[in-house]
C-alpha cells in the first residue's frame, strides 16, 4: 500500500477497484477528491495453446479482495462505498450454487473462437449482430467465449436452462463473489454482443444465435445501481455503488460528459472513445463500434475504436530481442526514424478500424542496414499510428476535426511516446497526470452516489494534464503515415480472397483509403 496524502481519522472515503489484465489496483479517495492511498496486486495470464488467453477466476477474485484490504491498511476512515472498474469482454462461467468456476476466464485477447466467428459472418449474421449491438462479429467480444465455455461444461444446455450455471463478465464475477448477486453493469453488458443497445436488455435473437440460454445471464443494471452489502465484512460491509468498464471509467474520469472530446487509453491494447449524439446509429459508424458508455439514470452512448495490440507489441519485441521494455524504449530513441521499417502487429488480426481477422502480423521495409534500434522504433511507432488510424476513422464518420486527444494509461508516463503520438498524428496530446484513471472515474461516480461529493464538485475537480504539441514537420508526418498505410494494406492482403468478408466494419479498408494515405 502507498499512502499519498493524510486524511483525518474517521473521515469518509470511497474505495475504487480497477481489475485489469495484468494487475488489480485499488485507490482510496477522500471528500476533497484526493487520493490518500493506493495498492496493487500483479496478475499473470496463461497461454495453453497459440491464440488462447486465460486467467484464473479465483486469482482475480482474491486479487480484488487483497487490493481493497491493502489500500485500507493503516487507515482509520469510514468507507461509504466501493466503485469497480474492470476489463470488459473477458468472460467465464461458474456453478450458481457453489460459486466455483467451471472453467478459466477467457481473456478479451483470446482468439480460440475465430473459426466460429468466421462461420457466423459467412452465414450472413453480421448485419443482425451489428444492428442490435453496435459491434462486429469478432472473437474479442464475450458471446462466443460464453458459448465455448458452455459447450465444454454443458453441451446440451440442460444445466444452463435449469438455472444451475451462471455466466458473465469480470464485473459479474466480482459482484457475485463480493455480494452474492448475479448482475452485470449495462456498459459491460454492451460488450458481450448479447445486449440490444436500444432496449438495454438481452436480445432473444442473439441468445439463440450464440446458443446462450437467458437463464445463465445476469440481470442488467445501471452503472450507479447500489449492490447488497459486501460479504465477509470487506470494507466495513459497505456496498458497491458504481461499476463501469475500464475504458468507460477513464472517459468519465477525464470529465467528458458530452460529444466532441475524444480520449485514448494506452495499455496492452488501446481504446479510443468519445460520446455520441443520440441520433447516431450503427450504419453511420464505419470501422468504429457503438457502445454504451455508462447508464446513470439514462443510457449514454459512445463510439469506440478497439486496437488489439499496442503495449503488447513492445512486450513481444522485447522478448524476441531478449531485453526488457525499458531497454527497448532506450534503443528506439537512438535512431531518428525507423529506417523504412514498418511493424504491423496483427498478431490476432486487426481491430478497429479494420476488423480484419485475416490480417497477418508483418515486418516490412527492412534491409541489410536495419538494426534492432530500427525495429524498436517501428514497434513504438505502430502504437501511435494505429491510434491515428482510429482518430481519422472517427473524423470521417462520427466526429468533427479532432485537434487534441486526452491520453491516459500506464504507457502515457513515457513522454517520448506521447511526443511520437503528437508528431505522427499532428494533434495536441493532453496527457493526464493521474496514472490510474480507470479507477478514478468509478471512484467519482461512487462518490456522487454516496454523497461524498456532489456532481458539481466532481465536475470542478482539477484534472491536471500536460499538453504535448507536434514537433515534426507536417510533410514528414504525412510521409510516415503513407508508408504505414501501405504496410497495413500488405498485412491485410490475402492471396486466397481479395474481397472482404461480409462483416460490415471490414469495409473500412476501402472507405478509409483517402483518410490514411497522404
Amino acid at each position: 500500500m502507498t499512502n499519498l496524502a493524510p486524511a483525518a481519522a474517521g473521515s469518509a472515503v470511497v474505495v475504487a477497484v480497477d481489475q485489469g489484465t495484468s494487475a488489480t489496483k485499488a485507490l482510496v479517495m477522500d471528500g476533497s477528491g484526493g487520493i490518500i492511498a493506493r495498492a496493487q496486486v500483479s496478475l499473470t495470464q496463461q497461454h495453453p495453446q497459440p491464440g488462447w488467453v486465460e486467467q484464473d477466476p479465483l486469482v482475480i477474485r482474491d486479487s480484488a479482495v487483497k487490493a481493497v484490504t491493502d489500500s485500507l491498511n493503516g487507515l482509520d476512515n469510514t468507507v461509504l462505498g466501493l466503485g469497480v472498474s474492470t476489463q470488459r469482454e473477458s468472460a467465464m462461467i461458474w456453478d450458481r450454487e457453489t460459486g466455483q468456476p467451471l472453467g478459466p476466464v477467457l481473456g478479451w485477447q483470446d482468439r480460440r473462437t475465430a473459426e466460429q466467428a468466421k462461420n457466423l459472418i459467412g452465414d450472413g449474421a453480421g448485419d443482425l449482430v451489428r444492428r442490435s449491438t453496435g459491434l462486429p462479429i469478432d472473437p474479442m467480444f464475450s458471446a462466443l467465449k460464453i458459448q465455448w465455455l458452455l459447450d465444454d461444461a454443458d453441451p446440451d444446455r440442460r444445466l444452463s436452462k435449469a438455472g444451475k450455471i451462471a455466466a458473465g463478465t469480470v464485473d459479474s464475477w466480482l459482484l457475485s463473489c463480493l455480494t452474492g448477486e448475479h448482475r452485470i453493469e449495462a456498459g459491460n453488458a454492451s460488450r458481450t454482443q448479447l445486449l440490444n443497445l436500444d432496449t438495454v436488455d438481452w436480445d432473444q435473437q442473439l441468445l439463440e444465435l450464440f446458443n446462450v440460454p437467458r437463464q445463465v445471464l445476469p440481470k442488467v443494471v445501471g452503472s450507479n445501481a447500489a449492490s447488497s452489502p459486501l460479504l465477509g465484512g470487506l470494507a466495513g460491509g459497505s456496498r458497491v455503488q458504481a461499476v463501469m468498464g475500464d475504458s468507460h471509467s477513464a472517459l468519465y474520469a477525464h470529465g467528458v460528459r458530452g460529444p466532441g472530446t475524444v480520449k485514448a487509453t494506452y495499455g496492452t491494447g488501446s481504446s479510443v472513445m468519445g460520446l455520441l449524439q443520440d441520433e447516431v446509429h450503427p450504419a453511420d459508424m464505419g470501422g468504429l463500434v457503438r457502445t454504451l458508455a455508462w447508464h446513470d439514470g439514462a443510457p449514454r452512448y459512445a463510439f469506440e475504436g478497439n486496437i488489439l495490440a499496442t503495449g503488447a507489441t513492445a512486450v513481444w519485441l522485447s522478448q524476441v530481442l531478449d531485453c526488457d521494455v525499458s531497454h527497448l524504449d532506450s534503443l528506439a530513441r537512438t535512431v531518428e526514424d525507423s529506417g523504412g521499417v514498418n511493424l504491423v502487429p496483427a498478431f490476432a488480426g486487426l481491430g478497429a478500424p479494420w476488423w480484419d481477422e485475416r490480417a497477418e502480423a508483418t515486418i516490412s521495409g527492412f534491409n541489410l542496414g536495419t538494426t534492432s534500434a530500427h525495429l524498436a522504433r517501428a514497434a513504438f511507432e505502430s502504437i501511435a499510428l494505429q491510434i491515428e488510424d482510429v482518430l481519422r476513422a472517427a473524423e470521417k464518420s462520427v466526429s468533427p476535426r479532432i485537434s487534441s486527444v486526452l491520453a491516459d494509461g500506464g504507457p502515457t508516463s513515457n513522454a517520448w511516446l506521447m511526443q511520437l503520438q503528437s508528431d505522427l498524428s499532428q494533434r495536441t496530446v493532453l496527457r493526464s497526470a493521474v496514472p490510474d484513471l480507470s479507477a478514478l472515474g468509478v471512484a467519482h461516480m461512487a462518490a456522487i452516489e454516496t454523497g461524498l461529493l456532489s456532481p458539481e464538485a466532481v465536475e470542478n475537480l482539477p484534472r491536471n494534464r500536460t499538453a504535448i504539441a507536434p514537433a515534426m514537420a507536417v510533410h514528414d508526418a504525412g510521409r510516415r503515415r503513407s508508408s504505414w498505410s501501405r504496410a497495413v494494406a500488405k498485412a491485410r492482403w490475402s492471396p486466397e480472397e481479395t474481397t472482404l468478408a461480409p462483416n460490415s466494419p471490414g469495409t473500412m479498408h476501402a472507405a478509409l483509403a483517402p483518410a490514411v494515405t497522404e
